[in-house]
Protein backbone atom coordinates (compact mmCIF):
# COMPACT_ATOMS: atom_id res chain seq x y z
CA UNK A 1 0.00 0.00 0.00
CA UNK A 2 1.41 3.38 -1.03
CA UNK A 3 0.07 6.39 0.86
CA UNK A 4 1.06 9.71 -0.68
CA UNK A 5 1.55 12.42 1.93
CA UNK A 6 0.72 16.06 1.18
CA UNK A 7 2.98 18.99 1.97
CA UNK A 8 1.93 21.93 4.14
CA UNK A 9 1.67 24.05 0.98
CA UNK A 10 -0.57 21.46 -0.67
CA UNK A 11 -2.77 21.29 2.43
CA UNK A 12 -3.18 25.09 2.21
CA UNK A 13 -4.32 24.70 -1.41
CA UNK A 14 -6.71 21.94 -0.34
CA UNK A 15 -8.04 24.19 2.42
CA UNK A 16 -8.92 26.90 -0.11
CA UNK A 17 -10.44 24.32 -2.44
CA UNK A 18 -12.40 22.92 0.48
CA UNK A 19 -13.69 26.36 1.45
CA UNK A 20 -15.01 26.89 -2.09
CA UNK A 21 -16.38 23.37 -2.06
CA UNK A 22 -18.30 23.93 1.19
CA UNK A 23 -19.74 27.20 -0.08
CA UNK A 24 -21.10 25.43 -3.16
CA UNK A 25 -22.72 22.73 -1.04
CA UNK A 26 -24.25 25.41 1.19
CA UNK A 27 -25.77 27.15 -1.83
CA UNK A 28 -27.08 23.86 -3.23
CA UNK A 29 -28.65 23.00 0.14
CA UNK A 30 -30.51 26.32 0.05
CA UNK A 31 -32.03 25.30 -3.30
CA UNK A 32 -33.49 22.08 -1.92
CA UNK A 33 -37.28 22.31 -1.67
CA UNK A 34 -40.31 20.46 -3.05
CA UNK A 35 -40.56 20.78 -6.84
CA UNK A 36 -36.85 21.26 -7.51
CA UNK A 37 -35.33 18.76 -9.95
CA UNK A 38 -32.05 16.94 -9.56
CA UNK A 39 -31.10 18.32 -12.98
CA UNK A 40 -31.45 21.90 -11.69
CA UNK A 41 -29.10 21.08 -8.80
CA UNK A 42 -26.63 19.47 -11.19
CA UNK A 43 -26.63 22.46 -13.55
CA UNK A 44 -26.18 24.90 -10.66
CA UNK A 45 -23.29 22.87 -9.26
CA UNK A 46 -21.54 22.87 -12.64
CA UNK A 47 -21.97 26.62 -12.96
CA UNK A 48 -20.71 27.32 -9.44
CA UNK A 49 -17.64 25.10 -9.74
CA UNK A 50 -16.67 26.56 -13.11
CA UNK A 51 -17.28 30.13 -11.92
CA UNK A 52 -14.46 29.63 -9.41
CA UNK A 53 -12.12 28.32 -12.09
CA UNK A 54 -12.24 24.81 -10.65
CA UNK A 55 -13.34 21.44 -12.04
CA UNK A 56 -15.91 18.84 -10.89
CA UNK A 57 -14.01 15.65 -10.10
CA UNK A 58 -16.90 13.20 -10.48
CA UNK A 59 -17.75 14.25 -14.04
CA UNK A 60 -16.10 11.84 -16.46
CA UNK A 61 -14.41 9.84 -13.67
CA UNK A 62 -14.29 6.06 -14.12
CA UNK A 63 -13.71 4.28 -10.79
CA UNK A 64 -12.19 0.81 -10.64
CA UNK A 65 -14.63 -1.79 -11.94
CA UNK A 66 -16.98 0.70 -13.59
CA UNK A 67 -18.01 0.13 -17.21
CA UNK A 68 -18.41 3.81 -18.08
CA UNK A 69 -17.44 7.25 -16.78
CA UNK A 70 -19.70 8.92 -14.24
CA UNK A 71 -21.92 11.30 -16.25
CA UNK A 72 -22.45 14.15 -13.76
CA UNK A 73 -20.73 16.59 -11.40
CA UNK A 74 -22.96 15.64 -8.46
CA UNK A 75 -24.05 12.37 -6.95
CA UNK A 76 -27.63 12.94 -5.75
CA UNK A 77 -29.17 10.11 -3.75
CA UNK A 78 -32.79 10.32 -2.59
CA UNK A 79 -34.45 8.33 0.22
CA UNK A 80 -33.43 4.67 -0.26
CA UNK A 81 -30.54 5.61 -2.54
CA UNK A 82 -27.39 5.56 -0.42
CA UNK A 83 -24.74 6.93 -2.77
CA UNK A 84 -23.82 7.60 -6.41
CA UNK A 85 -27.30 8.54 -7.65
CA UNK A 86 -27.12 10.06 -11.15
CA UNK A 87 -28.95 13.43 -11.30
CA UNK A 88 -29.06 14.12 -15.02
CA UNK A 89 -29.84 10.92 -16.93
CA UNK A 90 -33.33 10.42 -15.51
CA UNK A 91 -33.92 13.60 -13.47
CA UNK A 92 -36.15 13.37 -10.42
CA UNK A 93 -38.28 16.03 -8.77
CA UNK A 94 -37.84 16.42 -5.02
CA UNK A 95 -40.96 15.89 -2.91
CA UNK A 96 -41.98 17.04 0.55
CA UNK A 97 -40.58 14.62 3.13
CA UNK A 98 -37.70 13.33 1.00
CA UNK A 99 -34.13 13.20 2.27
CA UNK A 100 -31.57 14.01 -0.40
CA UNK A 101 -27.82 13.38 -0.20
CA UNK A 102 -25.66 15.70 -2.29
CA UNK A 103 -22.09 14.50 -2.87
CA UNK A 104 -19.62 16.79 -4.66
CA UNK A 105 -15.93 16.46 -5.46
CA UNK A 106 -13.88 19.45 -6.60
CA UNK A 107 -10.46 19.88 -8.21
CA UNK A 108 -8.80 23.16 -7.17
CA UNK A 109 -5.32 23.86 -8.52
CA UNK A 110 -4.95 20.18 -9.34
CA UNK A 111 -5.87 18.91 -5.85
CA UNK A 112 -9.05 17.03 -4.91
CA UNK A 113 -11.56 17.49 -2.10
CA UNK A 114 -14.69 15.42 -1.45
CA UNK A 115 -17.71 16.25 0.72
CA UNK A 116 -21.36 15.29 1.11
CA UNK A 117 -24.42 16.53 2.98
CA UNK A 118 -27.91 15.14 3.41
CA UNK A 119 -30.73 17.66 3.36
CA UNK A 120 -34.41 17.30 4.34
CA UNK A 121 -36.92 18.40 1.70
CA UNK A 122 -39.43 20.58 3.51
CA UNK A 123 -40.92 19.04 6.63
CA UNK A 124 -39.75 15.48 7.33
CA UNK A 125 -40.79 12.88 9.88
CA UNK A 126 -39.09 12.03 13.18
CA UNK A 127 -37.22 9.06 11.75
CA UNK A 128 -35.61 11.22 9.04
CA UNK A 129 -34.58 13.87 11.54
CA UNK A 130 -33.05 11.25 13.83
CA UNK A 131 -31.29 9.59 10.89
CA UNK A 132 -29.64 12.83 9.78
CA UNK A 133 -28.65 13.71 13.34
CA UNK A 134 -27.13 10.26 13.96
CA UNK A 135 -25.15 10.33 10.72
CA UNK A 136 -23.76 13.79 11.49
CA UNK A 137 -22.73 12.62 14.97
CA UNK A 138 -21.04 9.57 13.45
CA UNK A 139 -19.04 11.81 11.12
CA UNK A 140 -18.04 14.08 14.01
CA UNK A 141 -16.89 11.06 16.01
CA UNK A 142 -14.87 9.75 13.07
CA UNK A 143 -13.19 13.13 12.61
CA UNK A 144 -12.37 13.34 16.33
CA UNK A 145 -10.59 9.98 16.07
CA UNK A 146 -8.58 11.08 13.01
CA UNK A 147 -5.45 12.31 14.75
CA UNK A 148 -1.77 11.48 14.41
CA UNK A 149 -0.76 8.25 16.09
CA UNK A 150 -4.21 6.72 15.77
CA UNK A 151 -5.16 4.25 13.03
CA UNK A 152 -7.86 4.01 10.40
CA UNK A 153 -9.47 1.37 12.62
CA UNK A 154 -9.92 4.01 15.34
CA UNK A 155 -12.00 6.08 12.89
CA UNK A 156 -14.18 3.09 12.04
CA UNK A 157 -14.55 2.18 15.70
CA UNK A 158 -15.69 5.70 16.61
CA UNK A 159 -18.20 5.86 13.76
CA UNK A 160 -19.67 2.42 14.41
CA UNK A 161 -19.95 3.07 18.15
CA UNK A 162 -22.21 6.08 17.53
CA UNK A 163 -24.41 4.19 15.08
CA UNK A 164 -24.61 1.09 17.31
CA UNK A 165 -26.28 3.20 19.98
CA UNK A 166 -29.14 4.06 17.61
CA UNK A 167 -31.81 1.99 15.86
CA UNK A 168 -30.00 2.52 12.54
CA UNK A 169 -27.33 0.56 10.62
CA UNK A 170 -24.17 1.43 8.74
CA UNK A 171 -24.36 0.66 5.03
CA UNK A 172 -22.36 -2.51 4.45
CA UNK A 173 -19.10 -2.48 2.46
CA UNK A 174 -19.08 1.30 1.84
CA UNK A 175 -16.03 3.16 3.11
CA UNK A 176 -14.09 6.41 2.99
CA UNK A 177 -10.71 6.84 1.30
CA UNK A 178 -7.55 8.82 0.92
CA UNK A 179 -7.48 11.64 -1.63
CA UNK A 180 -5.71 14.80 -2.68
CA UNK A 181 -3.71 14.00 -5.80
CA UNK A 182 -6.61 11.89 -7.08
CA UNK A 183 -10.22 11.35 -6.08
CA UNK A 184 -9.52 7.93 -4.60
CA UNK A 185 -6.18 7.06 -3.00
CA UNK A 186 -4.91 4.75 -0.27
CA UNK A 187 -5.80 4.11 2.48
CA UNK A 188 -9.41 3.06 2.62
CA UNK A 189 -11.13 4.48 5.69
CA UNK A 190 -13.60 2.00 7.23
CA UNK A 191 -16.83 2.93 8.96
CA UNK A 192 -16.46 -0.17 11.15
CA UNK A 193 -13.15 -0.94 12.79
CA UNK A 194 -11.13 -1.88 15.84
CA UNK A 195 -8.93 0.48 17.82
CA UNK A 196 -5.28 0.28 16.86
CA UNK A 197 -5.89 -1.63 13.62
CA UNK A 198 -5.43 -0.45 10.04
CA UNK A 199 -3.04 2.14 8.69
CA UNK A 200 -1.34 4.46 11.16
CA UNK A 201 -2.34 8.11 10.76
CA UNK A 202 0.61 10.43 10.18
CA UNK A 203 0.90 14.13 9.30
CA UNK A 204 0.35 14.78 5.61
CA UNK A 205 -2.40 12.19 5.16
CA UNK A 206 -5.63 13.51 3.66
CA UNK A 207 -8.76 11.42 4.18
CA UNK A 208 -12.38 11.45 3.11
CA UNK A 209 -14.37 10.33 6.15
CA UNK A 210 -17.93 9.42 5.18
CA UNK A 211 -20.43 7.43 7.23
CA UNK A 212 -23.46 6.21 5.28
CA UNK A 213 -26.28 5.20 7.62
CA UNK A 214 -29.46 3.29 6.77
CA UNK A 215 -32.72 3.63 8.68
CA UNK A 216 -33.21 -0.13 8.36
CA UNK A 217 -30.68 -2.89 7.87
CA UNK A 218 -27.22 -2.43 6.41
CA UNK A 219 -27.68 -4.44 3.21
CA UNK A 220 -27.05 -2.71 -0.12
CA UNK A 221 -27.75 -3.35 -3.81
CA UNK A 222 -26.43 -1.76 -7.00
CA UNK A 223 -28.75 -0.54 -9.74
CA UNK A 224 -28.50 -1.30 -13.46
CA UNK A 225 -27.10 2.14 -14.20
CA UNK A 226 -23.82 0.84 -12.78
CA UNK A 227 -23.51 3.52 -10.11
CA UNK A 228 -26.56 4.06 -7.89
CA UNK A 229 -26.44 2.03 -4.68
CA UNK A 230 -29.67 1.55 -2.71
CA UNK A 231 -30.62 -0.02 0.60
CA UNK A 232 -31.59 -3.63 0.13
CA UNK A 233 -34.69 -3.32 2.34
CA UNK A 234 -35.93 -0.03 0.85
CA UNK A 235 -35.24 2.00 3.99
CA UNK A 236 -33.95 5.56 3.76
CA UNK A 237 -30.29 6.44 4.06
CA UNK A 238 -28.15 9.47 4.94
CA UNK A 239 -24.59 10.39 3.99
CA UNK A 240 -22.28 13.05 5.42
CA UNK A 241 -18.63 13.47 4.41
CA UNK A 242 -15.69 15.78 5.01
CA UNK A 243 -12.14 15.90 3.70
CA UNK A 244 -9.74 15.92 6.66
CA UNK A 245 -5.97 16.55 6.76
CA UNK A 246 -3.85 14.93 9.47
CA UNK A 247 -1.35 17.40 10.95
CA UNK A 248 1.28 17.45 13.69
CA UNK A 249 -1.24 19.13 16.01
CA UNK A 250 -4.29 16.99 15.21
CA UNK A 251 -6.41 17.47 12.11
CA UNK A 252 -7.94 20.13 9.90
CA UNK A 253 -11.41 19.71 8.39
CA UNK A 254 -10.75 21.12 4.94
CA UNK A 255 -14.30 21.21 3.55
CA UNK A 256 -15.66 23.91 5.82
CA UNK A 257 -17.36 27.10 4.67
CA UNK A 258 -15.04 29.58 6.41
Amino acid sequence: MTIRLKSEKEIEILKEGGRRHAEILRLLAEMVEPGVSTLALEEEALALVKAGGDKPAHLGYTPAGAKRPFPAALCISINDEIVHGIPNETPKVLKQGDVVAIDLSVIHQGLFTDSAITVPVGAVDDEARELLKATKRALEAGIAAAKPGNHTGDIGFAISKVVSETRFSLAEDLVGHGLGYALHEEPYVPNVGRKGEGEKLVPGMVLAIEPMVNAGRGGIRQMKDGYTIKTRDGSRSAHFEHTVAITEKGNIVLTLDK
